[in-house]
């Protein structure tokens, strides 16, 4: 039963190393300041979260992943390949990652997770869901 649990965790996990590396590009290529703190608030949140499971991942006695694992790999190469261009286009992308993330923790409320994995999940997935609003309220002041 743990082994799916901490598989199902590790999944996780690994979304949320895939928006840290995500935000880290955002910051480095926007010039604004005050968008700039926004993506450095929500990356650390994911850093957060990030340390919060790896640590459930370890008393349930498995081994957190440390990466975005393959996928996360390639849609950073694919990035890499067609960088997003302006301040709203980032904010866009930004959002569609963040509901992408949401979209995928649902499904982990509906598996197999034990009670205090399952409390995990929904206060990160809450935080996910203000991460969301934040970033469509400085969307709309952007357009």
């Amino acid at each position: 039963m743990s082994e799916k649990i901490i598989e199902e965790l590790n999944q996780f996990l690994e979304g949320n190393y895939m928006a840290i590396h995500t935000y880290d590009d955002y910051i480095h290529r926007t010039d604004d300041e005050s968008i700039k703190k926004i993506f450095q608030q929500i990356q650390q949140e994911h850093k957060h979260h990030a340390e919060i499971l790896a640590e459930r991942i370890q008393n349930l006695g498995g081994k957190p992943v440390n990466n975005p694992g393959v996928k996360g790999s390639v849609v950073q190469w694919m990035k890499k390949l067609k960088p997003t261009a302006g301040t709203e286009e980032m904010l866009k992308d930004a959002i569609a990652g963040e509901e992408r993330g949401i979209e995928i923790s649902q499904k982990l409320l509906d598996g197999d997770l034990d009670e205090e994995s399952l409390a995990i999940v929904k206060e990160i997935l809450s935080r996910d869901k203000n991460h969301v609003t934040m970033l469509q309220n400085l969307l709309h002041h952007e357009g």
